[in-house]
């Protein structure tokens, strides 16, 4: 028997506008396959040098595909993000999605601008729009002509666009943008948005970027009916003053923010606790999380952050006291964890 989504229940109270703190939607990043390749699931422990195979610094797939079958299991997130394939494994084949309140999806784009494999420059390149997985695969795992039968797999996707200021490579990517779209409402399938801050420099003051993102979600969706609109946003936390302004344009667009790099501890609890402050409605950790001491209870501390349960400094420590609890060697030291460091770029570690 399948069991309600949690996702779904949530997004029926915002639409009904019953939403409450407890609604904030929480969604765990795990594809990162589709941006660093083998280094994806973090290192196995101990530092990354030169002079440890290969083999030894970096944890396996099946490593990875056991954190997200244990993420599944916990039940605390709203969404697991997955690569096509790990859909195909652990939804389709392994079914662990069937009894679980969580809500599977997969990336269903992959720009240049993710493309973060070793000694490759990319990212430094402007974004250019590129589709690996197709929404049957995702879907069914197969190419099928009837798109209308449940799905085996998921019926909902990311779909990522980073704008540069350049007007071809815009035009392209809001073509390609709305191609995906008119497939997407075609084949019965749902996304959520992701808007990155320019990944090269756009020719403007730095201050501007935050006003150029918030223009450039506001123009994108200005032209698209209730059908085809995402069900959410993921964008960068610019600060106070732009998430507010977004969200106060258009109280009907659920918003929310992505994690950004590793950092520290702090780093991600007030990140949370900030946006959510500002209006975010919804967060979207990776990295965060998956290079965590303790990836299930870092999870634990995100939604007790976001239900209002426990403040970021307190949540450091206590996360803390529970690494100590299990003997967990922590990363940092408590002093260390407790300071706020600058997110760099978001698929940057």
């Amino acid at each position: 028997m399948l069991m309600t989504k949690r996702l779904d229940e949530k997004l029926a109270r915002f639409r009904a506008g019953d939403a409450t703190r407890r609604d904030f939607i929480l969604a765990d990043a795990k594809d990162a396959d589709m941006a660093f390749g083998v280094t994806a699931p973090g290192p196995r422990g101990g530092p990354v040098t030169s002079r440890r195979p290969s083999a030894a610094c970096w944890k396996s797939l099946d490593d990875y595909r056991q954190q997200i079958r244990a993420v599944v299991t916990q039940g605390v997130v709203d969404i697991v993000l997955l690569s096509a394939s790990n859909l195909e494994k652990l939804a389709i084949d392994e079914r662990i999605f069937e009894r679980s309140a969580v809500t599977p999806a997969a990336r269903a784009n992959d720009t240049t601008d993710i493309w973060c494999v070793r000694g490759g420059e990319y990212p430094t390149w402007p974004s250019r729009p590129f589709r690996t997985a197709s929404i049957e695969h995702i879907k069914y795992g197969r190419l099928q002509a009837d798109c209308t039968q449940p799905p085996l797999g998921a019926d909902l996707g990311l779909y990522s666009i980073t704008f540069t200021n350049n007007p071809e490579w815009d035009f392209q990517a809001l073509r390609d943008f709305a191609d995906f779209r008119h497939e997407a409402e075609a084949k019965r399938f749902r996304y959520f948005l992701e808007v990155f801050n320019p990944n090269v420099d756009p020719g403007i003051p730095r201050r501007e970027i935050p006003g150029f993102v918030n223009d450039h979600v506001v123009r994108a969706l200005a032209g698209i009916t209730s059908v085809g609109r995402p069900l959410f946003l993921k964008i960068p936390y610019n600060g106070p003053r732009a998430l507010e302004e977004l969200v106060a344009y258009d109280p009907s667009i659920i918003v929310g923010i992505m994690g950004g790099s590793a950092g520290t501890t702090l780093d991600a609890f007030q990140l949370l606790h900030e946006a959510q402050k500002h209006g975010a409605c919804a967060a979207l950790f990776g990295r965060k999380i998956n290079l965590s001491e303790q990836p299930l209870v870092f999870i634990e501390f995100l939604r007790r952050i976001a239900d209002g349960e426990i403040g970021p400094v307190e949540a450091v420590k206590a996360y803390h006291a529970a690494l100590a609890k299990q003997g967990i060697k922590p990363l940092r030291s408590l002093r260390a964890d407790l300071q706020m460091t600058a997110n760099r770029s978001p698929y940057r570690r």
